[in-house]
């Protein structure tokens, strides 16, 4: 059975953490650059703590490092471990440049080390369903599709965190750490993003951030098809995301579950698995299904399926709507 070690013990580690204990995986070492929480994290789980990701990689040598650090911290990390010829598991996104992006992806073409990037909402049951359906053809084209992401976030949650609101260390706001996720699932169900049109705005809480916390996207897929992503983080509360794709036979609407409703009258719905984790429910629920398929497929060749390559997509349509808002005062962080 493989080892693991966790880098970045804040908020989603936690939901790492529970999934190596479910899959029996050993977690050997944790570390953090703030010392009190790696130090207070070790002793929970009874294992060497580390405040420098290098030193525990050439002490401890797990065969596998989970990336839970802020953004900014993604890829030296990953680099780090892959160049040492460890597996890495990153949480999304891939990065907070573009330009760190583009390393960490030829750092993994060039490492024997395999490389995932947690893009868990692909696991759900409804999604895999609807690519299922989608891929199957037998709904009949896409007409196209719409989404939607209506949550709330505080200004006491960016000054718990201040790097949440910042284009140096998170390299974006909204699109970059919440509706990342829906932006990637609109290009993995309808295919590749030929053209981005979208503008980012910061509406409510400007006295905390730089960032934006409002956004509207057009994306025109490979083939034809059309999609619209509307996100705000000014919602009243954290409602839930929204997909629907329109097709010849079908309309699929995503809320949680995913109801199939016919031209003909028929109406099927597949019906998400509900949240078991301590972690927040909005940070999707199929973390567990992931980090197992990642361990799963540490033996095979080739690159994991959701690898830097893919995971780039999202960013790259992310920042293209940056570069578009004008008045955003959108900066692109300066190589690390």
């Amino acid at each position: 059975m493989p080892t693991a070690a966790v880098i970045g013990c804040g908020d989603i580690s936690i939901v790492h953490f529970e999934a190596l204990a479910s899959l029996g995986i050993e977690l050997v070492a944790v570390c953090d650059v703030d010392l009190g929480l790696a130090r207070a994290t070790a002793e929970r789980y009874g294992v060497p703590s580390f405040t420098d990701h290098n030193a525990l990689i050439d002490e401890v040598r797990p065969d596998v490092v989970h990336v839970c650090t802020p953004h900014h911290q993604h890829v030296p990390v990953a680099v780090d471990a892959l160049e040492r010829g460890v597996h890495v598991l990153t949480e999304k996104p891939l990065s907070h440049s573009l330009a760190e992006g583009q390393r960490l992806v030829d750092a993994s073409r060039r490492s024997p080390a395999k490389i995932g990037v947690c893009f868990q909402n692909r696991y759900n049951l409804a999604n895999r369903a609807m690519s299922d359906l989608l891929s199957s053809g037998e709904l009949g084209p896409v007409q196209g599709a719409s989404a939607s992401v209506a949550w709330h976030r505080s200004a006491d949650y960016y000054r718990a965190k201040p790097w949440r609101g910042t284009w140096d260390q998170s390299g974006g706001g909204l699109l970059i750490n919440q509706a990342i996720h829906t932006v990637d699932l609109l290009q993995w169900l309808l295919g590749e993003v030929m053209q981005v049109r979208g503008r980012a705005a910061t509406h409510v809480l400007g006295d905390v951030i730089e960032v934006e916390d409002t956004a509207e996207l057009v994306l025109d897929h490979a083939g034809g098809v059309r999609s619209v992503l509307y996100a705000t983080l000014a919602n009243a509360v954290n409602s839930p995301v929204m997909v629907e794709v329109m097709t010849d036979a079908a309309t699929l609407t995503m809320r949680g579950d995913l109801t199939v409703t016919y031209t003909d009258g028929r109406v099927e719905v597949v019906r998400e698995r509900q949240a078991a984790s301590g972690g927040r429910a909005y940070w999707g629920l199929s973390h567990q299904l992931l980090i197992q398929d990642f361990y799963d497929r540490l033996g095979e060749p080739g690159p994991f399926w959701i690898d830097p390559a893919e995971a780039a997509k999202s960013l790259r349509i992310l920042k293209s709507v940056y570069a578009q808002s004008d008045g955003l005062g959108y900066r692109e962080p300066a190589d690390v």
